[in-house]
């Protein structure tokens, strides 16, 4: 990444070998932009004149038109920042409304004189949401239903999403829930026609998937919540969330690789529940499914304004206690505090629905909490029940793995290799599971990519376990496994693994990673985890969110085999068993040894 100062000389450097005044003006804008955000006003003024210069210079096209809204957004954005700035800079520099308005209504006219609808409805639809920063709704919601319709008129779905969604917070803003709620489910709809090229959508305006798809969906399932949700709500809110989760995992393969037939609940599992969470900017919503229930749902309240969020604090504070070499005066205080905002209040209908599973779909930054280490003050949560993570309920049907079936292609890393340390438990790790079930076994030197195509290609195996260093990440270039040679890359999983798909065998049913770990300061990277899950093909994942280079890990996957091979046994079950195995045991006890290991995807 590079900083602020870097970016800055970067765009200076660019605008002065400019080979033409357009390009020089597009990188004026792009550092008036770092200008504002970083709150340099002091040098705001000098290159404001030249960009104003400049465009008056031009003549009018498409990149003009772009040129004064993007102009535009940054002046709105002084003028936000500053409010009533010291010594009237904020005047000085045409950051008041009236001039932020004038610029735009040139941009609309100009983009009117060329006949260039789409360059109108985006100048229009800025022009919407300068009224909207004013409050004067009426105004803002003429201009922006006239900027949609223009949009939709030509098809541009690009342009169209971003004016449906403020839309939506204008008529909200107004009383207008239901209307609110039509324009944003609009825009999720547009979203899903469009996810074939979410990352590159309209490269003019310069989309964020953070920043501007994933805010979206978040603020529908708000105002699908608000008040008292009604059951329509509540499923219609569990379905936005999981386009989410689809619609991340679309982003982080930049790609459009996912074409899921969600699954309700009661047609999975009718032992299972499904925990599904949503981070909103004031609070932490959960919606329970239950089989053949109606859905329960409650929140958290949270700390708005406070940094880091109320959720990263805890997030932070649980993985300090994580090291069993560190001693707190409260250990497991974060552990209850997570389990208290995703449990406690509706542990009563788990406790009265007879479940044996509970299965999460989490957000953002919780997809990389240990949930077998929740705790509610007498016991943790992997003792009351199995319990799996998932994208969503988009499963493919479950094959039960009868003992005989439990063939196993096992390879890994015990040796230093690139930099990344030796994991001297893999030998015995492998050993253990060829005592257990029929293995075929790559082993160091013999452990490459080319060796792992052949057998995989060669012959079916329900079970790949892979004992080597990997890393997840938010990022798919920096989600990968290692290999003796070089590295696996996510984005090339789905071909080393399906290629049994060419040849009609037997998809894989459980991938074991079981020394891989979340990207350091990447408070996101299991969406690395849930990416190596699905591109793999594999209908179960099982994973480690930190890497245990320990004999304990040996143990615990020894348990876990040793369980699978009980009749009618689920997979979250042997992955229970296994982890309760070292909950009880004197030597590993401490949550670092066993609560790393999560299971994805389908549980039984």
């Amino acid at each position: 990444m590079l900083s602020r100062i870097q970016s800055d000389r970067l765009y200076q450097q660019a605008a002065a070998v400019a080979p033409d005044q357009l390009t020089r003006l597009q990188a004026q804008l792009n550092l008036l932009s770092l200008l504002v955000e970083s709150n340099q006003t002091q040098q705001i003024l000098p290159l404001l004149t030249e960009v104003q210069s400049l465009l008056a210079e031009l003549s009018p096209s498409r990149a003009t038109v772009y040129a004064q809204v993007n102009l535009a957004e940054s002046l709105m954005e002084l003028g936000r920042r500053e409010g009533e700035v010291e010594n009237g800079d904020s005047n000085a520099v045409g950051a008041t409304p009236v001039a932020i308005a004038q610029l735009l209504a040139n941009a609309t006219h100009q983009a009117r004189s060329l006949n260039d609808l789409r360059a109108e409805a985006y100048a229009l639809g800025q022009l919407g949401h300068l009224y909207e920063t004013s409050r004067q709704w009426a105004e803002a919601e003429r201009l922006t239903q006239q900027a949609l319709q223009i949009a939709q008129s030509i098809q541009a779905d690009d342009v169209a999403v971003s004016w449906q969604r403020q839309l939506g917070r204008i008529l909200k803003q107004q009383g207008q829930t239901s209307e609110a709620i039509a324009s944003y489910t609009q825009a999720v709809d547009t979203l899903s026609v469009l996810r074939g090229d979410l990352v590159a959508i309209n490269p003019d305006a310069q989309f964020s998937f953070r920043e501007q798809v994933e805010p979206i969906y978040r603020e529908l399932v708000q105002l699908l919540l608000e008040n008292a949700p009604t059951q329509a709500n509540l499923q219609r809110a569990r379905s936005v969330i999981e386009a989410l989760q689809l619609a991340e995992l679309n982003n982080f393969f930049r790609e459009a690789c996912l074409d899921v037939k969600p699954q309700q609940i009661d047609q999975a599992d009718p032992n299972a529940a499904v925990i599904y969470s949503i981070i909103l900017p004031d609070r932490l919503a959960v919606i329970l499914s239950l089989p053949d229930r109606p859905l329960r749902y409650h929140f958290s309240e949270l700390s708005s304004n406070s940094d880091p969020s109320d959720i990263d604090r805890v997030f932070d504070d649980l993985f300090a206690t994580l090291n069993p070499f560190v001693t707190s005066s409260e250990p497991l205080r974060p552990h209850q505090q997570l389990y208290d905002w995703l449990i406690r209040p509706i542990e009563a209908d788990l406790t009265a629905s007879q479940v044996e599973t509970v299965v999460f779909v989490l957000d953002g930054v919780l997809r990389g909490v240990p949930l077998a280490a929740l705790h509610d003050g007498q016991q943790y949560l992997i003792e009351k029940y199995s319990l799996a993570v998932t994208p969503g309920l988009q499963l493919l049907p479950p094959q039960a793995l009868a003992p005989e079936e439990l063939g196993t292609l096992a390879g890994g890393l015990s040796e230093a290799r690139q930099g990344f340390a030796a994991l001297p438990g893999v030998d015995r790790e492998i050993q253990q599971i060829s005592t257990l079930v029929p293995t075929v076994a790559l082993v160091n030197q013999d452990f490459t990519q080319t060796r792992l195509a052949e057998q995989l290609e060669s012959a079916s195996f329900p079970i790949v376990h892979l004992a080597t260093h990997g890393q997840f990440s938010s990022r798919a270039e920096d989600t990968f496994l290692l290999t003796w040679e070089g590295q696996i890359q996510v984005s090339d999983l789905d071909q080393l693994l399906e290629s049994r798909d060419r040849q009609n065998r037997r998809p894989i049913e459980i991938l074991i990673l079981s020394a891989c770990q979340t990207a350091a300061g990447d408070k996101r990277a299991a969406l690395g985890l849930a990416g190596v899950a699905v591109s793999s093909g594999a209908r179960s994942t099982v994973a480690t969110l930190w890497s245990v280079q320990d004999n304990s890990t040996a143990e615990l996957i020894t348990h876990f085999y040793t369980a699978l091979k009980q009749p009618g046994i689920t997979r979250a079950e042997a992955l229970r068993q296994a982890q309760l195995s070292l909950l009880r045991s004197p030597d590993y006890q401490h949550p670092y040894y066993w609560a790393p290991f999560v299971l994805v995807g389908n549980w039984q």
